[in-house]
């Protein structure tokens, strides 16, 4: 078994001594056959024959020998880690300052001031001669009114006339003549529910304390009015009897002191 190893290393050592052995003229084979173990019989060789000329040795690429099991590779090539740069520090915005734009009003100049004219005011209570009696109605004792007033009375003015809009045909104001003349200025109340009532003034004694009063009674019936009043404290009843016309005036007979006459009463 030896001998085996041994055949085996020469012949290892013969591959990789080729380009020497090569250059040499003796025969590998014989040299391998002379390396016999000490003992061993010899065995006569019959003579070699002279080997043929040999040709140039032809280069031989270099074998590259497997390197040794258990063995640690070569370290690789040692590449240096590339240089980190840190980058440039980034600048924080500039905070945002709203700046409105600065209003500047134009050039005021006010207008030249002219006073008004000097108006005398009115006086406030009219300059009067005589006394102002009650039923001078056209004279006031009172200053003139002002606006104020005047539409106090308006308002005055539109209450009575929606209520009187709710009275009956005989409500307001009425005279009571006899041939043109002035008998009697009659103020009646109806108020649609079919009740009378008023008051009479006596203009042929204008200013006379008894010269006025209330009416004793009033009587609607049908298309004739029964009118009971007394002219004087203590004197008759005068009675006034009339019918209605179609032009919206009453007519009849008045009967005053025993007397009679025929009296027309129209509205004011």
């Amino acid at each position: 078994m030896s001998r085996v190893w041994r055949v085996a290393a020469a012949f290892t050592a013969l591959i990789l001594s080729a380009p020497v052995a090569a250059a040499q003229d003796l025969d590998p084979i014989g040299a391998l056959l002379d390396q016999a173990q000490p003992g061993s019989e010899t065995i006569p060789q019959s003579p070699t024959p002279s080997p043929p000329p040999t040709a140039a040795p032809v280069p031989s690429a270099p074998v590259t020998t497997a390197p040794p099991v258990g063995a640690s590779p070569p370290p690789a090539a040692y590449t240096p880690p590339p240089v980190y740069n840190s980058p440039a520090a980034v600048q924080p915005p500039l905070p945002y300052v709203n700046t409105p734009p600065v209003y500047r009003p134009p050039a005021y100049t006010p207008p030249a001031y002219t006073p008004p004219p000097y108006v005398a005011p009115a006086p406030r209570r009219p300059r009067l001669t005589a006394p102002v009696h009650i039923d001078e109605i056209g004279k006031t004792p009172e200053a003139p009114p002002t606006a104020v007033d005047l539409s106090y009375e308006a308002r005055m003015r539109s209450s009575f006339n929606s209520a009187q809009g709710l009275q009956g045909p005989l409500d307001g104001a009425w005279t009571l003549r006899a041939g043109g003349a002035e008998l009697y200025d009659l103020q009646l109340v109806d108020s649609g529910s079919g009740n009378l009532e008023g008051a009479w003034r006596d203009p042929r004694r204008r200013g006379a304390t008894d010269a006025s009063g209330f009416i004793d009674t009033i009587s609607r019936v049908g298309g004739q009015l029964i009118i009971r009043l007394t002219p004087r404290p203590g004197a008759e009843p005068s009675i006034l009897m009339l019918n209605a016309d179609s032009n919206g005036t009453w007519s009849g007979e008045l009967t005053e002191r025993g007397e009679r006459r025929s009296v027309t009463m129209r509205r004011n």
